[in-house]
């Protein structure tokens, strides 16, 4: 099982565990495929992927192509005789490439497929409330997170968890499932299911495209909960955000944490309450959504206290979006 010879590819942070976990269980990982090094930071200094870092701290090759198509490239995935890719967040792979290996590229994605096929489905699912996601392997085919499933693995999303917490929390289940999917492969025992097998009748499936700045806009006009599940979700990155608005000027604000409360009152929506001291909660629709963590544009993250210490609140309404 361990001599499967394997191609790991991936860019991020949520990448490296599974890498790791391949190098702990003894799989013979050839080589590492991973983006660039780019510039990054307000010194745009060249900054290379965090899969990039840690391959070279284990002595992996790594390649960095910028086309997936180029011949060199090509030639040199063939020259390792890899049996099988691993992929986990990285690009889509052009035909050529993932057709290479006898025993399939395999992709994570962090999901229960076919829901949240996409780029951002850990954002979208806190966004819609899920209280169930989960992590699945499949084979990659010609078109985006559609493959027949390999393996799926339950996970519960709690009421308290943001984006980052279930990143983290998805990161290690998929690494463990990783292992269990090549032990699988190794062993010939996993029948690739289409996605179709896992489809309840009259389900809606929910899409998870990548979220631009342009995305993160809080609209008050909803309903506490879902204000707070938007909120949940895009923290702490991308960040939910909106604008503190009075006659004079505009001020962005990113939005971190929050508590909805459901009540009824006359307020427009966007429109603050706030003692000036220790709470600030933004009226919307059937209820509040009480602000507990935020970070004005250009100044530091606080919460509310270490906020409203500097900033007269009361001269300011929220724009409705």
């Amino acid at each position: 099982m361990k001599s499967l010879r394997v191609v790991f590819m991936g860019t991020p942070e949520f990448a490296v565990a599974s890498l790791g976990s391949l190098l702990m269980n003894g799989y013979n990982v050839v080589a590492v495929v991973t983006a660039p090094d780019k510039p990054a930071g307000r010194g745009r200094r060249i900054s290379k992927p965090a899969v990039k870092v840690f391959s070279e701290s284990s002595y992996i090759p790594v390649l960095q192509p910028d086309n997936l198509k180029d011949p060199w490239f090509i030639e040199q995935l063939k020259k390792l005789k890899p049996d099988v890719f691993i992929v986990v967040a990285f690009r889509m792979l052009p035909e050529i490439v993932w057709k290479i290996p006898p025993k399939g590229t395999v992709n994570l994605h962090a999901s229960l497929l076919p829901q949240y096929r996409g780029a951002a489905p850990i954002n979208h699912a806190i966004i819609n409330g899920e209280s169930i996601t989960g992590v699945t392997t499949f084979l990659i085919d010609d078109k985006i997170d559609t493959g027949n499933i390999l393996l799926r693995q339950e996970v519960t999303i709690f009421p308290f968890e943001n984006a980052g917490d279930l990143h983290d929390k998805l990161m290690k289940h998929g690494a463990r499932l990783v292992i269990r999917t090549l032990e699988g492969i190794a062993e010939d025992r996993l029948k690739p299911q289409p996605q179709t097998n896992f489809m309840i009748p009259g389900e809606f499936l929910h899409a998870a495209p990548r979220i631009f700045p342009e995305d993160c806009a809080i609209n008050w006009v909803n309903e506490p909960k879902k204000i707070h599940n938007f909120i949940r979700g895009l923290a702490p990155y991308p960040c939910a955000r909106s604008v503190f608005r009075n006659d004079n000027k505009d001020i962005s604000v990113k939005i971190f944490e929050s508590q909805p409360e459901v009540a009824r009152h006359s307020n427009k929506p966007g429109q603050i309450i706030s003692d000036g001291k220790n709470f600030i909660k933004v009226s919307c629709s059937g209820g509040f959504v009480n602000i507990l963590n935020l970070q004005l544009e250009g100044k530091s993250r606080m919460n509310c206290e270490e906020f409203l210490r500097g900033f007269r609140i009361a001269d300011y309404s929220l724009v409705v979006s």
